[in-house]
């Protein structure tokens, strides 16, 4: 109790004040839970802080979780899928390496040949392939305007009747040009890109069971070559695999043994180098074992090439 006139505190349970006979009255108190204006409970915002926390673990582990999962389920996810030549505009497809079964297959059931068996295991490291057959356009810019060798004219047209000596002598100058390192595939390269790579549905033809979806052939081209990327692609994104031109690839050609191999580049030497494909005027070799090879200084009107390089 307080004094009201000499503000004494009196402990004792009394009425007046022993200093000045004067009422006293009850001190007046805040509630205990009254604070500053404008100010939160310390408790309620250290509750706030722990739940934002806990919010954003959960959302930073769900994304690791995403990207993680990703990465194992197509790891191509992690690697540039493609890129452009930016001098050329000659598209580049990236195939992620992998091990494959090469020559005759089931799906080709009785259509195989002698030179595509016995079947082998092939394993390839990553590399990159050509979208497209290199054009008429593209060979021109390289080779000069002056130097068109094909039969049917088109700047979109595959271009053909050049020999693999002279694709040889159109990768020289354009890896001179541009610094780059592009070659022709090699077989096994071909043919893993053709079946669709590590995304393969094992089809008889590059993207397809019918050869009309996928392929320019006897039956629908008209008897010509015809532009670059009108049929449908391949699982990989890659167009004419089967059929509009025959591909030079790397390798000589020779008969295939059953030993698993990596990387292979084919025989030493040869008299013939592989050729791939299919074209225009046939049927039975778009599938994506056939294979044929010719001269390397033939010129044929329905030999053409598409490019690729490693990833060094």
């Amino acid at each position: 109790m307080i004094c009201a006139k000499c503000n004494f505190q009196n402990e004792e349970t009394v009425e007046f004040c022993k200093n000045c006979d004067e009422k006293l009255i009850a001190p007046q108190t805040q509630p205990e839970t009254a604070q500053t204006s404008g100010s939160q409970p310390e408790g309620s915002v250290k509750l706030v802080i722990f739940v934002i926390a806990v919010i954003v673990c959960v959302a930073l582990s769900a994304l690791m979780y995403k990207f993680f999962e990703r990465t194992t389920e197509n790891p191509q996810v992690i690697v540039p899928a493609d890129f452009i030549e930016p001098q050329y505009g000659i598209e580049m497809m990236f195939v992620l390496g992998g091990t494959f079964i090469m020559g005759c297959t089931p799906e080709q059931e009785d259509d195989c040949m002698d030179d595509e068996r016995p079947v082998r295991e092939v394993t390839l490291s990553d590399f990159y392939i050509g979208k497209y057959e290199i054009t008429q356009a593209q060979w021109t810019a390289v080779m000069g305007a002056d130097n068109n060798p094909s039969a049917f004219r088109g700047d979109n047209l595959p271009v053909e009747r050049v020999s693999w000596n002279e694709v040889r002598e159109f990768i020289e100058k354009l890896n001179g040009i541009t610094g780059g390192n592009y070659r022709l595939p090699t077989e096994a390269e071909w043919e893993y890109a053709a079946r669709g790579g590590a995304q393969s549905r094992g089809y008889k033809y590059s993207g397809s069971n019918t050869i009309d979806d996928v392929a320019w052939y006897w039956g629908n081209s008209g008897y010509v070559t015809n532009h670059v990327g009108t049929k449908r692609a391949n699982e990989l994104g890659i167009h004419d695999m089967s059929g509009n031109v025959y591909e030079w690839v790397l390798d000589w050609y020779g008969h295939y043994n059953d030993n698993p191999q990596t990387d292979p580049r084919g025989p030493v030497v040869g008299m013939s180098r592989v050729i791939r494909g299919g074209s225009w005027y046939d049927a039975w070799s778009e599938r994506v074992t056939a294979r044929d090879f010719d001269n390397p200084d033939n010129r044929g009107g329905n030999l053409g090439f598409r490019l690729a390089r490693g990833l060094d």
